[in-house]
């Protein structure tokens, strides 16, 4: 996960209900992400230790069925950034049962969740402390608020006694857990009162966002039940949101490849843009209720038409939209069909694909000159073949609409006839005429829009000038300043590429062929 965030930020301490401080903007509202009656959405490496009893998710060790050291049951439908987080448990068992709630944490190879955990135990020890499972070890024991430097030194100071906080813990009975994570602060409740604050400076070490998953520590048998679990999401503090939103799998290896493509995008964004954070989201929509509560733009990488992946959320997709939510439409995405998803599209946008008027060929473009924008800040002159759509339906007189990207296509993408995708009697009679196949909108009401008709091909990522652009897009969606020479990032590997994506690579597929090719377009 991203950790070059280096600006400090304070959490609102209306929020925390400690001091005086910084205001933050709770957008959200809780939701639940446990349904009270299966395990939908979560998931563990070792799934026989948990149920779902009585509205409750049980985690179970018994002497015939002994956890294999701490196990975790991960939410599978988002992760963790800045939020609030409220649950009740109860614990069971002898002294040495142990437990914890895993927050903004990661998932190695081995399955062991590592990360800050809110602290649980019969025995008292530890209940209401913030530990870092796998790594430092205890952060904040219970009536600590510590201070972590840079350099990972710990000032700890006392915000109450250990053993009189412990005593508003119902042992044996269900308490709430209410857990405050925003920028680099996390601060623990039990049942109302403040057990812990961390202050985490350690930029090597600390984490900005990742997985939430309830523990169940290894041991004597035990039970461990967690019900009532609900998240809202905060406004970030000192840092712009981007949803990546990417469809279900299509077309075949190295094309359309929505989710390798968005991960990429977010790992290039989340290293090298330290005001943003890009969360991604795969195989349609997401099932997080909470996904874009305290987000600033939306991107959508799929396909179109009527699978769209916006299509059954119009509703919910003009909210934001009028809220000046950003919003990016690549590739296939900007195609949507007429009428009001159409209309929709313009105003999110300021144009779409819309059948029997743009056409999908695929051609070599050539951009020999950009307006000035600061989507094309640092972009160089470039040309590359995709499947670049054009003859887009723009809102009326392209008001509020600047071309970013304009080509002459040659005329064997111009063809009589007329079909939904191929021809029509417009495009052919405009042969020799340039067309935009890359747009940045300003919405009359506030936000913005991107459309970018490029990206078939997944290895044109690794193309400097194409990449650039399309992540200089997705920052400036966001309301974020684009730096003035653009964001630059790594070209990807082989191996980075190859990737996360949805098809298996042919056996013929010619790896030599697309190293030639990105270092003829990278020099």
């Amino acid at each position: 996960m991203h950790t070059s965030y280096v600006k400090l930020v304070l959490i609102s301490l209306t929020v925390l209900g400690v001091g005086a401080g910084t205001s933050v903007a709770a957008d959200g509202v809780f939701k639940a992400i446990f349904d009270g009656k299966t395990l939908d959405g979560w998931k563990a490496s070792e799934m026989s230790h948990w149920s779902v009893v009585d509205g409750a998710i049980v985690g179970l060790t018994t002497a015939d069925n002994p956890a294999k050291g701490n196990q975790f049951l991960v939410w599978q439908l988002g992760e963790l950034d800045d939020f609030e987080l409220k649950l009740k448990y109860r614990i069971s068992g002898s002294d040495s049962a142990n437990s914890g709630i895993q927050i903004r944490s990661q998932v190695p190879a081995d399955g062991h969740v590592g990360g800050y955990q809110a602290d649980i135990d019969m025995a008292g020890n530890y209940a209401g402390a913030l530990y870092d499972e796998r790594g430092r070890g205890m952060l904040a024991e219970r009536g600590q608020k510590t201070t972590i430097g840079a350099d990972g030194k710990k000032e700890i100071v006392s915000i109450g006694d250990a053993a009189a906080l412990m005593g508003i813990v119902k042992k044996g009975d269900w308490n709430e857990y209410h857990i405050v994570s925003g920028g680099n602060q996390i601060l623990l409740k039990i049942n109302g009162t403040v057990t812990a604050r961390v202050i985490d400076n350690d930029t090597k070490n600390r984490e900005f966002a990742g997985v939430l998953a309830l523990q169940l520590h290894a041991g004597p048998p035990m039970k461990i039940e967690f019900k009532d679990i609900e998240l809202k999401r905060l406004k970030m503090m000192g840092r712009k949101k981007i949803v990546l939103v990417a469809g279900p799998r299509s077309h075949g290896y190295d094309s359309h490849e929505h989710k390798a493509g968005d991960l990429l995008l977010a790992k290039w964004l989340n290293e090298n843009v330290p005001g943003i954070y890009a969360a991604t989201y795969d195989n349609g929509w997401p099932k997080d209720p909470t996904a874009f509560d305290n987000a600033d733009a939306i991107s959508m990488f799929c396909d179109g038409g009527g699978g769209h992946v916006a299509m059954p959320h119009l509703d919910e997709m003009d909210a934001m939209a009028k809220k000046g939510m950003g919003i990016a439409c690549l590739h296939y995405g900007v195609e949507i069909p007429k009428g009001r998803p159409g209309n929709s599209m313009l105003n999110w946008t300021g144009g779409y694909f819309e059948t029997f008027w743009s056409v999908n060929p695929h051609w070599r473009a050539e951009f020999k000159e950009f307006p000035k924008h600061p989507i094309t800040r640092g972009v160089k002159p470039f040309d590359i073949d995709d499947e670049w759509y054009y003859h887009m339906r723009f809102v009326e007189g392209m008001k509020g609409v600047t071309p970013i990207l304009t080509a002459i296509p040659p005329d064997s993408t111009r063809r009589e006839g007329n079909d939904a995708h191929g021809a029509n009697p417009t495009v052919f009679a405009r042969k020799g005429m340039a067309e935009h196949v890359a747009w940045a909108y300003e919405r009359p009401g506030g936000g913005r829009g991107f459309g970018f008709t490029g990206g078939h091909w997944h290895h044109s990522w690794a193309h400097n000038d194409f990449r650039k652009l399309v992540l200089n897009a997705l920052v400036w969606i966001t309301g974020l300043e684009v730096s003035a020479n653009g964001v630059e990032s790594r070209v990807p590997t082989i191996e980075e590429l190859e990737a996360n994506q949805d098809y298996p690579k042919p056996n013929n597929w010619d790896q030599e062929k697309i190293k030639k090719q990105i270092e003829e377009w990278n020099g």
